[in-house]
This record gives C-alpha cells, structure tokens and sequence, in this order.
C-alpha cells in the first residue's frame, strides 16, 4: 500500500487515517527497534537522545505513523547509523516522499555559512543508487566559495537570482531557468553571486557506496 503523508497541527508528517499497514513505516519501525535493542537502550533512552517523546517513538517503531526527515535524521544521530540504514528493510520500490514548502531537512555541508542554506527535499530508497535533491538558497555576499567534488552526476537548475559557476577549468553564466548537468568528480561551484538571492535546484546521483 502506498504511503499518504500530512502534516498535523503541529508542522510533523504523519500517515494518513487507513495507510497504517504501510510497508515504509513499518521496515523504518523494525529497523529503528532493532538497532535501538543491539545498543540495549529503552524506548525512554533512544527518545530522550533524539528529542521525541517515548510515546512517539513506540509509535514509529510499531509503524503507526510516518516520521519526518528531520526526525529521522535526529534517530540516525541517536541511534549512531547513517540516515540510509533506516530504510534498509524496505523492499517495495514504488515509494513517495512529500516535503511540504519549507519543511526539508537543513543539511550541514563544507562551506555552509549564513546566508548559505542547504535543504534535502527527500531521499532514494533505492538499494543501489543514491538520489539526493537539495533546495539552496544563497542570500548573502561571500568572498571566497567552497569547491566541491565527489563521485556521481550532478543536474542543477537556477530558480532565481544570477550566479557563475564553475565546473573544472569552465565557468558558466545562470540566469533564472538556466540548467548545468556535469560529472561531479571535477572541482565544482558557484564562482561569483552576480544577483542576490539565488536559489537552485541541485540533484545528485550516483552508486551508493555503503
């Protein structure tokens, strides 16, 4: 069955009245459970450590609800496994993830400043390939930009402001609409921010190396 998520009074993602037998929410359960008992922790210890209520908690492992990136980000932390190993027993590959506007994850990378946000939109729950799709947003002046570069392919496109940006030994010109596709083993970046705020989309792929 696939997941419906929402958003409760409160801003967390919960399942819909009826998907309750969803397989996501229930292989996150048991894997979340399973790690939580191989470090011997209680249900009261693993929320205290993530910041969730043991109530809460009994219900993400039982598979009753639908937990947030960010939530599953701060169980990742807690429980001492990467972010993907939560998804590991999951084996239906028609998945959905819904990020309301301005509810992704703020992820912390190399180069992150103020005035320089990156937001995961969602994440593969594919074995073997890794999809990540960040939102960021950069509305501040920088003298000197960070370069990055790591394995997979990288497609990024400009939603608003100017900015050039270099891959190896090029640099490229964006405008609003613009897009870059390119092989993100080569030095990568924005060079200059010709036009506050900008705001991209970056999407990287490649095979998950875990």
């Amino acid at each position: 069955m696939t997941a419906i998520t929402t958003l409760d009074d409160e801003g967390n993602v919960h399942a819909l009245q009826g998907a309750r037998d969803n397989g996501l929410e229930a292989a996150i359960g048991r894997q979340v459970r399973e790690f939580r008992l191989r470090l011997g922790m209680s249900v009261v210890d693993l929320a205290r450590e993530a910041g969730l209520s043991a109530g809460m908690l009994s219900k993400i492992e039982n598979g009753q609800t639908s937990p947030s990136l960010a939530t599953l980000a701060n169980l990742s932390r807690a429980l001492n496994v990467p972010f993907t190993a939560l998804f590991r027993r999951f084996e239906e590959k028609r998945d959905a993830i819904l990020v309301r506007a301005g509810e992704g994850l703020t992820i912390e990378r190399r180069g992150t400043r103020a005035g320089h946000q990156y937001q995961l939109l969602g994440h593969t729950l594919h074995k073997q390939i890794a999809f990540d799709p960040y939102l960021i947003t950069l509305t501040e002046k920088s003298e000197v930009f960070p370069l990055f570069q790591h394995a997979g392919l990288e497609f990024i496109y400009v939603l608003e402001g100017k900015v050039v940006y270099r891959h190896g030994d090029r640099i490229y010109a964006l405008n609003p609409g613009d897009s870059l596709f390119f092989d993100a083993d080569a030095p990568h970046g924005p060079e200059e921010l010709s036009q506050l705020p900008i705001r991209f989309l970056s999407v990287i792929v490649g095979l998950r190396t875990e």
